[in-house]
C-alpha cells in the first residue's frame, strides 16, 4: 500500500482468521495463571514465595515486548510478512515448555519453565496485537480488538477446565508427593497442540500490508541498523511517548496489579478461605508412618480437588469475557461505543467480583465472582488497545505496542518482588483471601482512573469506510 492509500474494511472472517491464533496464545495464558500456582505448590512452594515465583512473567514481558515490537516494525519478508514470523517463532517455543513444564522434577526447574514459557508467549503476541492496527481502519479497531477478546475468552475457558475435565474422563488427579498430578500434564500437553495449530491458521489464513514505501523502509532500516541504534530508538519512543498512552498506563497499572493478585495467589486464598482445603505442607507429616502418610494424602486429595475446582470456576472469567465481547463485536461492528465509560464500568464489575470472594461461604457461588472479573476482562483486553491504537504513529505500531506492555508488567513487578504480599497484609490482614480484597479495590481505582481520559478521538472514534494513513 502506498502512501496515503486507504486501508479497507475487512470482513468478519478476515477478522476472525487474523485473531485465531490467540485462542492458542490464551490456551497458555490460562493454564500459566490458574496452574503455575498449584505445580509450585506440589513442589513444595510455600504460599508467601508464590509471588516471588511469579516474578518470571512480568519481567520477561518488560524486556521482550519491546524489542520484539521494534523488530517486527522493521522486518518484511513477501512470503511471511511482517508480525508472522514472530508468530511462528513464539508458538513453537511454548509448546516445547508447555510438553515439559508441568514434569519438571523440581521447583527451581519449573520457576525456569515459566521464565521461558511467558518469553515465548510474549513473542507470539506482541505482534498479535500490532497486527490489528496494522490491518484495520481506525473505524474497525474496537471491532478487531473484541473480537480478540472474544477468542481469548472461549480459550481461558476451555484450557482452565482442562484439568478438571480430564479427571472427569478418568484420569487422576492425585500424585506422591512432589509430582504434579497426571490430569494436569495432559491438560499442558493438550495446550501446547492448540497452540501451536492455532497460531499455524493464522498464518495461513492471513495476508500482511507491505510498508508504504518498500524503498524508504529498507532505507530507514539499513540507517537504523545495530544494537546501540535500536536501544536509542526505543529509548527515544519512550521518551516521546503521547500523553494519552502516559494516562492509559495509570488505568492499567491499577488493573494488571489486581489480575496478577488473582493468578497468583486466588488457588491458596480460595482453596484455603472457601474450600478449607489448604496445601498440605509435606514436612509437617512423618511419611514413613502409614497412618501420617494417609493423613497427607487424604489432605493432598482434598487440595488437589479444591483446586481443580478453583481453576474450572477460574475459567468462568474466560466465559464471561467471551460473552462480554460477543455484545460488544455485535455492538461495535455497527455503531459507535464509547470506549471510556466501557471501561470504567467494566473494571468496577471486576473489582466487586474480587471483593465479593471475601464473604463466599458456598462455593458455587464463586461462578458470580468470575463473571464480574470476566466483564473487567474482556474490557482490559480490548478498550486500552483500541484506545491506544489512535493515539499513535501507525509506522510505529508496533514498539508503541510493545512499551505499552511496560504499564501491564512493572505493577506486577512490583507485586512479585513483595508489594503484593506487604499490602494486603498491612492494609487487610494476614489471611491471603485479604489478596483478593485488595485486587478489587485495585481493579476499582483503575476504573476510576479512566476519567483522566479526554481526547475525544480516542474516547469513541466514528469514521468512514475506509481511513487515509499518515
Amino acid at each position: 500500500m502506498t502512501n496515503f492509500q486507504r486501508k479497507p474494511k475487512l470482513s468478519f472472517w478476515s477478522i476472525f482468521n487474523m485473531s485465531f491464533g490467540f485462542l492458542g496464545i490464551q490456551f497458555g495464558f490460562a493454564l500459566q495463571g490458574g496452574f503455575m500456582s498449584r505445580i509450585f505448590q506440589t513442589l513444595g512452594a510455600s504460599q508467601d514465595s508464590i509471588p516471588a515465583l511469579w516474578i518470571a512473567a512480568p519481567l520477561t514481558g518488560l524486556l521482550v515486548q519491546p524489542i520484539i515490537g521494534y523488530l517486527s516494525d522493521r522486518t518484511w519478508n513477501v512470503r511471511w510478512g511482517r508480525r508472522k514470523p514472530f508468530f511462528l517463532i513464539g508458538a513453537v517455543l511454548s509448546t516445547i515448555t508447555l510438553f515439559f513444564l508441568p514434569n519438571s522434577p523440581v521447583l527451581w526447574v519449573a520457576a525456569g519453565c515459566l521464565w521461558v514459557l511467558d518469553a515465548s508467549i510474549n513473542i507470539t503476541m506482541e505482534p498479535f496485537r500490532a497486527l490489528v492496527a496494522d490491518k484495520l481502519p481506525d473505524s474497525q479497531r474496537s471491532y478487531g480488538f473484541v473480537m480478540q477478546t472474544l477468542i481469548i475468552g472461549i480459550g481461558t475457558w476451555v484450557a482452565s477446565n482442562l484439568p478438571w475435565l480430564i479427571n472427569q474422563l478418568g484420569v487422576s488427579n492425585e500424585a506422591l508427593p512432589g509430582v504434579v498430578p497426571l490430569s494436569v500434564k495432559i491438560a499442558f500437553g493438550i495446550g501446547g497442540v492448540v497452540f501451536l495449530l492455532s497460531v499455524l491458521y493464522t498464518i495461513f489464513t492471513t495476508s500482511e500490508y507491505p510498508p508504504d514505501d518498500l524503498e524508504e523502509f529498507k532505507k530507514e532500516n539499513e540507517e537504523s541498523k545495530g544494537l546501540v541504534k535500536g536501544m536509542k530508538e526505543i529509548g527515544n519512543s519512550i521518551g516521546r511517548m503521547p500523553k494519552t498512552m502516559k494516562l492509559l498506563g495509570v488505568i492499567q497499572f491499577f488493573s494488571w496489579f489486581a489480575f496478577f493478585a488473582m493468578w497468583s495467589l486466588a488457588t491458596p486464598a480460595l482453596t484455603t478461605h472457601v474450600f478449607n482445603a489448604p496445601a498440605p505442607v509435606e514436612t509437617a507429616f512423618d511419611l514413613t508412618n502409614e497412618i501420617s502418610k494417609a493423613s497427607f494424602m487424604q489432605a493432598n486429595k482434598a487440595y488437589n480437588d479444591a483446586a481443580d475446582l478453583v481453576g474450572s470456576y477460574m475459567g468462568m472469567y474466560g466465559l464471561s469475557s467471551m460473552a462480554f465481547a460477543l455484545l460488544l463485536t455485535f455492538y461495535a461492528a455497527k455503531k459507535r461505543i464509547n470506549r471510556k465509560y466501557i471501561h470504567m464500568a467494566s473494571l468496577i464489575a471486576g473489582g466487586l467480583g474480587f471483593i465479593s470472594m471475601y464473604f463466599i461461604e458456598n462455593p458455587q457461588n464463586l461462578i458470580c465472582s468470575f463473571i464480574l472479573i470476566g466483564i473487567s476482562w474482556g474490557s482490559i483486553l480490548s478498550m486500552p488497545y483500541a484506545m491506544l491504537s489512535s493515539a499513535i504513529n501507525p509506522k510505529k505500531m508496533g514498539i508503541y505496542m510493545g512499551i505499552f506492555n511496560m504499564f501491564i508488567v512493572i505493577p506486577q513487578i512490583i507485586a512479585a518482588t513483595g508489594g503484593l504480599n506487604y499490602l494486603y497484609q498491612a492494609i487487610f490482614g494476614e489471611a491471603v483471601i485479604n489478596a483478593m480484597l485488595l485486587a478489587g479495590t485495585s481493579l476499582i481505582i483503575g476504573g476510576l482512573a479512566n476519567f483522566l481520559i479526554t481526547d475525544q478521538k480516542v474516547i469513541s472514534h466514528q469514521a468512514e469506510d475506509t481511513e487515509v494513513l499518515s
